[in-house]
């Protein structure tokens, strides 16, 4: 679908807040050798070289092994796996240094690439590589030795930070070095999860042939994940009930539970999948955090024009009664709201009649795209709690046109009698609302 030259601006300022936020933030980007073997290869390096134009600090790590195994098969070495580890005898290695050699000079030749068609031209992007991986072998398990397999001993992370400083991506290979002198064969998975803990990334974005992560439902149905806490992604681990690509899965879940506060998995298929992820509301994977990214919280008095601007519809449809800045800034208090990613979607507030033991809850509003998806609900518990921890015996909510909504929640319609004697007082017949009831427990 071609864009509008309407839809273009539009896309290029909602995009410019996740721009802003961004600039400065460490990422660090995990890919297998599978993406290099994609047709979308080369446009996902140009996003990637894109993102760092934009301020972000990036490191690269790619893995290598259908380039290893060709490399074997070319020369009739038989490639040896125990618990999906590879044993890296010292032909193997001679082949993972060719395939990663190799591959290091791909993406390098990718990210230099200026022509004056393409989209990163006079970027003049530099690209560091080196012993930055320090490593330690992983010995001999359960009576086998894995010779030159290893795993990550130590990220130098002030070799890496120097480079970051001076404007460079940063590209890892899965291999590392010890202080005897050895080379060890890494998985890149590893190295990915030990840079984004050391390096303290803001985010682990990893690239996988599936589009993110989908949960198994009860009918044996995969349901698209779009943002899961990492306790819910461990309990469904557990049960099996996820489907995904293993290695973005574990280095995800290690992450995040070491203190990376999000990580990311995107297809490695799909042009501009990492651009959507990263610069619009709703991203284009799947996203791991610790805390839920849409945060329910008491209003604060820089919540006013996000608040404004989320009820004006309402308002002029005359769902809502209109509300003043100065009235509102008065009353911000008794508002709760959920924020997504700095943006206000849902409010509500609680008016409390002490002297009824009731509380009015009013200016009920989510975001139009992002109704349907309990969030009502959510703040209607909210309210709830709130009036309950105010030994508040009931709560009533005056409204013309979602009195339906109210029933299904499991309030009753009531008289305006039953009102608290100073909201009867208030009463406006003009607009004829209806009075809905829930007696609290």
């Amino acid at each position: 679908m071609t864009l509008s030259h309407e839809d273009s601006i539009r896309l290029f300022r909602n995009s410019a807040p996740y721009i802003n936020a961004h600039r400065g933030k460490t990422f660090v980007v995990m890919f297998g050798g599978e993406a290099v073997l994609d047709p979308n290869f080369p446009r996902l390096i140009q996003d990637i070289a894109l993102i760092h134009s934009l301020g972000m600090r990036i490191i690269i790590v790619h893995g290598a092994r259908p380039q290893i195994d060709e490399r074997l098969s070319f020369r009739d070495v038989h490639g040896q796996f125990v618990d999906a580890l590879r044993i890296t005898n010292k032909p193997t290695l001679e082949c993972v240094k060719d395939a990663a050699g190799s591959l290091r000079s791909q993406i390098e030749a990718l990210l230099t690439l200026g022509l004056p068609n393409s989209p990163m031209h006079g970027a003049r992007i530099r690209v560091c590589s080196g012993n930055l991986v320090i490593a330690k072998p992983i010995g001999v398990k359960n009576g086998i030795d894995f010779e030159h397999t290893g795993l990550v001993r130590r990220i130098d992370v002030e070799g890496i930070k120097d480079q970051l400083d001076d404007g460079s991506i940063v590209l890892l290979s899965p291999m590392g070095y010890s202080p005897t002198g050895e080379v060890f064969n890494l998985s890149h998975e590893d190295v990915a999860t030990q840079a984004a803990i050391a390096m303290k990334a803001d985010k682990l974005i990893t690239l996988s042939e599936y589009d993110g992560l989908y949960k198994v439902d009860e009918h044996e149905s995969e349901k698209f994940i779009r943002t899961i806490e990492l306790q819910t992604l461990e309990g469904l681990v557990k049960e099996n009930k996820i489907v995904g690509e293993i290695t973005c899965l574990t280095a995800m879940m290690a992450a995040v539970e070491s203190g990376v506060e999000r990580a990311h998995c995107v297809s490695f298929k799909e042009n501009g999948a990492i651009l959507k992820e990263l610069f619009t509301r709703d991203g284009g994977g799947t996203l791991v955090l610790q805390n839920h990214y849409e945060q329910l919280r008491g209003a604060v008095i820089d919540d006013v024009g996000g608040i404004l601007k989320l009820i004006r519809p309402l308002e002029e449809s005359g769902a809502l009664v209109k509300r003043s800045r100065e009235l509102l800034e008065n009353e911000i208090s008794q508002f709760t709201v959920i924020e997504r990613d700095g943006m206000i979607i849902a409010c509500a507030a609680l008016y409390m009649y002490p002297e009824d033991a009731s509380g009015e809850i009013a200016c009920v509003a989510t975001h139009r795209d992002y109704r349907g998806q309990n969030r009502g609900e959510r703040l209607l518990e909210a309210m709830k709690a709130k009036a309950a921890l105010n030994q508040l015996k009931r709560i009533f909510v005056l409204t013309t046109v979602t009195g339906h909504w109210f029933l299904e929640q499991g309030f009753e319609e009531k008289s305006i009698d039953t009102l608290p004697p100073s909201k009867q007082q208030m009463y406006n017949f003009t607009r004829n609302s209806k009075v809905y009831m829930l007696e609290l427990d």
